[in-house]
């Protein structure tokens, strides 16, 4: 059985016109448009990892009894293109994207997409539909989103692993994630729901553990919240994750914290960055669990001054304020600034320190950028 890296590129015969793509570019949202092509690379047991192409961007054909549309074989990914000033393209820290979605493909009885073909894959979308990565101007945080995916096509409705899967590369042109600017966001703490158990797939990155967070999604946006933060589910005290975003908390006197990844949290690549790059800046950044006990008590003497969130799409977003049905913590107090350099000064920083390397704006010391074109 030999997996091949080799991709046939058919160019889409009907691409967007020059004018279509400039309009969708000049106000790209966030994925809600797709680029004009699609990678697809097949799977079976009896011939690996195969028939890799570059196809026009389009509906796929399943089954009905596919098992990905019974029992829920999926997995996928989340990174981003960035154009740097000099017009070529780069992504950030790949080798870790690939790396999670073999482990979230364990989890999920799917087979492992080997690194090299994850890699190419993206490569191949990103330098064909290489026109739909946004220009990036001093302080811009557009970018072209890369949605690598698996799902197991195999028709059947026993339940056991399918015997056939496709890996799939969309792409998206985004905007910046808040189009009107960095705000903090305001957190429901989650009474009813769990997003994921001990022994559970909370560690990999799959459909399932996003939709079982949308019921409290929808529960947050009803006590006027942005985001809503989930807790264990055995003793319901320690922090874990937003529904898709990982937490740090800062205290006052420099120290960072940030639950570790148990394999209940999403072990986040923005997470693992921002730990590296906390401490290069002086924090004691610890991987600690920390009970929403500890968080309420310190937001309330202030010895916890800011909170963030962190992730692919949002980058880093600062956290206001904790709200239950019985109480609201803010962050900072209620008589914090206006300006988020001020009252989120660490956040911000970081923030800063991140994009500026993403968009080529700092020199990369860690090589953690990967040209594409």
């Amino acid at each position: 059985m030999v997996s091949s890296t080799e991709f046939v590129v058919a160019p889409s015969e009907s691409p967007a016109s020059e004018a279509d793509r400039l309009e969708v570019l000049a106000n790209p949202g966030f994925g809600v448009h797709f680029t004009d092509h699609m990678a697809v690379v097949d799977h079976t047991e009896a011939d690996g990892w195969h028939n890799g192409r570059v196809v026009e961007y389009g509906p796929i054909a399943l089954d009905p009894a596919a098992c990905v549309l019974h029992y829920a074989q999926e997995i996928f990914e989340g990174m981003k293109a960035y154009r740097h000033a000099d017009g070529s393209i780069w992504t950030f820290r790949p080798e870790k994207n690939a790396e999670r979605i073999r482990r979230s493909a364990r989890r999920m009885a799917l087979p492992e997409v080997p690194e090299e073909i994850f890699l190419e894959a993206i490569r191949q979308v990103t330098e064909i539909d290489q026109a739909w990565v946004p220009e990036s101007a001093e302080g811009s945080e557009t970018s072209l989103y890369l949605r690598p995916f698996e799902i197991g096509t195999e028709a059947f409705l026993g339940v056991r692993p399918a015997k056939a899967s496709q890996f799939y590369v969309i792409a998206s042109p985004a905007g910046p994630y808040f189009p009107s600017g960095v705000k903090p966001v305001d957190i429901w703490v989650s009474q009813n729901y769990h997003r994921a158990g001990f022994g559970g797939t909370g560690f990999a990155k799959c459909g399932g553990n996003y939709a079982a967070s949308m019921a409290a999604q929808v529960e947050a946006a009803e006590h006027g919240c942005a985001q809503v933060m989930f807790l264990d589910d055995r003793e319901e005290k320690w922090v874990e994750e937003l529904g898709g975003m990982n937490l740090f908390f800062v205290f006052s006197d420099g120290r960072i914290v940030t639950p570790p990844t148990s394999g209940t949290i999403l072990e986040g690549v923005t997470r693992m960055s921002l730990v590296e790059l906390g401490r290069d800046a002086g924090h004691d950044v610890q991987e600690r669990p920390i009970s929403i006990d500890e968080v309420t008590a310190g937001i309330e003497d202030g010895s916890i001054s800011e909170v963030f969130a962190c992730g692919t799409a949002a980058v880093i977003t600062p956290v206001g304020s904790f709200k239950t049905p019985e109480k609201t913590w803010v962050v900072g107090g209620d008589d914090r600034s206006e300006e988020l350099t001020e009252s989120f000064p660490v956040t911000m920083k970081l923030r800063t320190t991140l994009t500026d390397i993403q968009y080529g704006r700092a020199e990369d010391t860690k090589g953690w950028l990967h040209r594409l074109v």
